[in-house]
């Protein structure tokens, strides 16, 4: 579903990313974990065509996000740590606005529309307009508006921040359901119980190398992923 090949990005003479290759299987839910300036983001924005990188090579579902980014784009839906949603627009026309883009049927695009605005409880909010949103909200209304084209691959920047508990527990459903459906999930987080108890594989980055990836018995072995985590970073528990 995701495979990339020698990825680096240098920024002046920081490297963010030194030579990075992953690949993510479809039915995976793969966990990406770093500190702050790791380069978790920097990576996410390179697989999603919006941050040009130096070397490497990223395919989805096999097209080249270089040589093909409109044919990856399609397949592909990427919620940021900061979801910057048009404020002017109200939560049912940002919706409709993807759907647009997405070219969704008016059926299945008001059906999912009703059924996720049910589930996070926002359909109520949707005649709103953004400006007027918490940052759960919003959270929420990101969420709904890269589920509502049925994407085969996600990409979320510390996804559960700012979720309630509930939402919290929706989200993660929402991520099993659609890799048992064949799609694939690869999202950053600094909630390593959600890793743990959530993914089905790791990566942990450290100053733009990928130190340690595989399954979650692979990357901890008989130890917990926070003391492997903090042993890689070279702190002490």
């Amino acid at each position: 579903m995701l495979q990339i090949s020698h990825l680096s990005k240098s920024f002046g003479d920081k490297k963010a990313v030194d030579d990075l290759s992953l690949h993510i299987a479809p039915g995976e839910i793969y966990g990406f974990i770093g500190h702050n300036g790791a380069g978790k983001t920097t990576t996410l924005k390179s697989i999603v065509g919006i941050q040009q990188f130096d070397a490497g090579k990223i395919t989805i579902g096999g097209h080249s996000i270089q040589e093909d980014p409109l044919g990856c784009k399609q397949m592909l839906a990427y919620i940021p740590d900061n979801p910057d949603i048009y404020e002017y627009m109200t939560g049912i026309k940002y919706l409709n606005f993807i759907g647009d883009i997405f070219r969704l049927p008016a059926a299945d695009r008001k059906a999912r529309i009703q059924k996720y605005g049910d589930l996070f409880e926002l359909t109520g909010d949707l005649a709103q307009p953004v400006a007027s949103y918490s940052h759960g909200m919003r959270q929420k209304l990101a969420i709904i508006s890269a589920w509502i084209h049925q994407p085969k691959l996600v990409l979320m920047d510390e996804p559960f921040v700012g979720l309630d508990p509930t939402a919290s527990h929706l989200l993660k459903g929402m991520m099993r359901e659609l890799c048992d459906q064949g799609g694939a999930i690869f999202f950053s987080t600094h909630v390593l119980e959600v890793a743990e108890k959530l993914c089905d594989k790791i990566a942990i980055i450290k100053g733009g190398k990928l130190i340690r990836s595989g399954t979650l018995e692979e990357v901890k072995g008989d130890d917990s992923l926070e003391e492997v985590f903090l042993e890689l970073e070279g702190e002490t528990c």
